[in-house]
């Protein structure tokens, strides 16, 4: 049986297939033309039309906070990601599974097995975004013991306290990388009167982001349009501030985590004290997230190996052992 696992995020979505392991990274975004209503573009090339497209194209991100908000474009998104990975498998359809969060609803579950079902899939089956990032990042889910697992995606950031092969407690704040891309355009524009786009506050990020002030700061010259003037104009801005214009977002994962540890049963808490919080997810990828995270929680923190392929590896080990966790984690209609 052909089987095709996909990490359907907000931000990025991967695909997997047994046979060839990872075989798509790629930004979760789709161009569409306005007049003819035709898929132009998928994944990385509609990425670089964001931003520049006349009035005859639109690119939308179909997904929303780790969810589908726009079914029809997300059911083009899937079968471009499946046709992909079916023309290395064979003509058959093949058995697909997606990852969710957590807290999806019942009606947002329905739209992704559905939407996988009419772009090509045999069967449908879901399974849940923290324990597919908990068997990634190597943690023991069957054990009896205790493990933390916080998973900051694109759009969502998922805690989650497992054992036994299940989630005990967890919690689901719908801010992520996205949300931290925000702060910095919202920061830039009100200290600077300077409007930037996306890619520029995602590259911002990704060069000079941090989640706690830093002694040596790093400077950054970025370029946008002045508000004022309405003319494209140069800035430096530095770590410190960064950090200074993404807190409020940091707390609110902050919180989320405490939450989880409030409700967690007391042994299980031993437990975590004694093994620490394991990140998970693109958005862990914030320099200092860990040690920002630890001294809050007062939990020691780690980072997962790779932890943007934590929930793909997690797909993937339930691929090779599919009829073992059918009934343990995922669901089918």
């Amino acid at each position: 049986m052909r089987k095709i696992a996909i990490d359907l995020g907000t931000a990025n979505s991967l695909v997997a297939t047994l046979k060839d392991g990872l075989i798509s990274n790629e930004p979760s975004v789709v161009a569409i033309s306005v007049g003819e209503n035709r898929v132009l573009a998928v994944g990385k090339e509609a990425r670089k039309m964001i931003g520049r497209t006349p009035e005859t194209i639109r690119v939308y991100r179909p997904l929303k906070n780790g969810v589908i908000a726009d079914y029809r474009v997300t059911q083009a998104m899937l079968k471009h990601f499946i046709s992909k990975a079916s023309r290395r498998l064979s003509f058959l359809k093949p058995e697909v599974i997606v990852s969710v969060p957590a807290d999806i609803t019942s009606a947002e579950r329905r739209a992704v097995i559905e939407g996988a079902l009419s772009a090509g899939a045999r069967q449908a089956f879901i399974a849940k975004e923290p324990i597919l990032a908990a068997i990634g990042a190597g943690i023991p889910i069957e054990s009896c013991s205790g493990h933390m697992i916080v998973d900051i995606g694109g759009g969502t950031s998922e805690v989650a306290v497992i054992s036994l092969g299940g989630i005990v407690t967890c919690d689901s704040v719908r801010v992520g990388g996205d949300a931290i891309d925000r702060a910095i355009i919202n920061y830039i524009k009100t200290q600077y009167n300077l409007a930037i786009g996306e890619q520029t506050a995602e590259e911002t990020k990704r060069r000079i982001g941090t989640a706690i002030p830093e002694r040596k700061e790093k400077i950054l010259e970025i370029r946008g349009r002045d508000l004022l003037s309405g003319l494209p104009k140069d800035i430096k801005v530095s770590s410190n501030e960064i950090q200074k214009g993404i807190a409020p977002i940091l707390e609110d994962i902050v919180r989320s985590i405490k939450s989880v540890l409030r409700r967690t049963p007391p042994e299980l808490s031993a437990d975590i004290m004694n093994k620490g919080i394991i990140l998970a997810g693109g958005g862990s990828l914030l320099r200092n997230i860990d040690q920002l995270i630890s001294r809050e929680v007062k939990v020691p923190c780690f980072l997962a190996d790779d932890p943007l392929l934590s929930v793909i590896r997690g797909l993937t080990v339930i691929l090779e052992n599919l009829d073992l966790y059918k009934k343990s984690v995922m669901e089918k209609r």
